[in-house]
């Protein structure tokens, strides 16, 4: 903590689904510790509940995965090209809204704004595709966002209620909610950042830091996906999705495919496209990095990791928030719960380490 400069850092680790350690350090506000029922943001750990929702629906016979998107939202471009299963797989073509430069200005401008997906989608799909679909991979914020709206489409339910109907009361996760606005539940651990520095023109000489925790998030995922937790339900998640607990085992063997390893290539004006191996590989919903299950969201000053390796049945919950010196003069900070989890997945498998990533 000291030599990344953490200001905070929780995690939990179960073996066999027991206990190992449920511990909280440093602190939350300066001169209140943080602890292991604060509620935090859970952020990309969401997308795993909606690729969840989707293979469950897959299982139920209600949709296929290769059903295109125009079957549900024919006004969105290139829906007729584009598949369910692709925008689970983020292999759509479509470009992430989240590179798009004069987003970003805005959410910098006024981290308090709501957007709505439609708007959000709106700014990538009016681009041309990356790629044919099927035939590349790139992270893109947009495929879960369409993949949301399309799901309220299917079944004419909200997402959040589904996602509480399928997965967060099957699995008793009671501390997993999408509130609708910017709100956490008490307690709440705070976040900080320097994020903005270049945006609001503060130079790298001068001490800045500012606390985000209460920054609306609404720009991050499907609307009725953007979802507060705690340490404890976010480890529980990591062993029921590593599991397949919710899923056929056809369905949970897309899920957690590592089949996209070797088959993708960076691509010029793509920034998102990569090449993907043992390190990194993306299924549907969930990443893969050797034999470990995880998701790794960052945004706002949280970082978290999320993480199982099924064949031991070891589960892994860390999130970590920052101090000032964390952040390099443009405001950008690594996410360290990525180094503190392979730190802590090395301890309890020594001989199936989670390895180090491509991104």
């Amino acid at each position: 903590m000291t030599e990344d400069h953490l200001r905070a850092v929780i995690v939990r680790v179960t073996i066999d689904g027991r206990p190992v350690i449920t511990e909280a350090f440093g602190e939350s506000l300066p001169g209140v510790p943080a602890s292991t029922a604060m509620h935090f943001r859970n952020g990309a750990v969401a997308i795993s509940y909606v690729s969840t929702v989707l293979l469950q629906l897959v299982d139920e016979k209600k949709v296929s995965l290769d059903d295109k998107l125009s079957t549900w939202l024919p006004q969105v471009p290139h829906s007729d090209q584009v598949t369910l299963g692709q925008l689970a797989q983020m292999t759509s073509g479509y470009a992430d809204y989240v590179q798009d430069p004069g987003l970003i200005a805005a959410v910098y401008a006024d981290p308090l704004r709501t957007w709505t997906p439609e708007e959000l989608a709106a700014k990538a799909t009016s681009k041309p595709l990356f790629y044919t679909p099927g035939t590349n991979w790139d992270y893109a914020h947009t495929n879960y966002v369409l993949l949301g709206l399309a799901l309220e489409k299917i079944t004419g339910t909200p997402l959040d209620q589904l996602i509480q109907q399928k997965v967060l009361d099957p699995l008793g996760l009671v501390n997993t909610r999408d509130p609708g606005t910017a709100a956490i539940p008490e307690p709440v651990l705070h976040a900080y950042t320097a994020e903005r520095r270049e945006a609001l023109g503060i130079p790298a000489s001068t001490a800045f830091l500012e606390d985000s925790t209460y920054w609306n998030p609404s720009w991050t995922l499907a609307r009725g996906a953007i979802q507060t937790t705690d340490i404890t339900d976010m480890t529980a998640t990591a062993e029921a999705i590593g599991s397949g607990r919710l899923l056929s085992k056809e369905s949970h063997a897309l899920q957690v495919s590592t089949g996209l390893r070797g088959r993708t290539t960076p691509l010029d004006g793509c920034p998102t496209c990569m090449a993907q191996g043992e390190g990194y590989s993306y299924g549907m919903g969930v990443v893969t990095s050797g034999n470990w299950v995880l998701q790794n969201p960052m945004f706002g000053g949280y970082s978290a990791v999320e993480g199982s390796l099924p064949s031991k049945r070891i589960a892994i919950g860390v999130v970590a928030t920052y101090e000032a010196a964390a952040f390099d003069s443009s405001g950008s900070v690594p996410n360290r719960a990525q180094d503190l989890f392979r730190l802590i997945g090395a301890a309890a498998a020594p001989e199936d380490a989670p390895p180090t990533p491509h991104r």
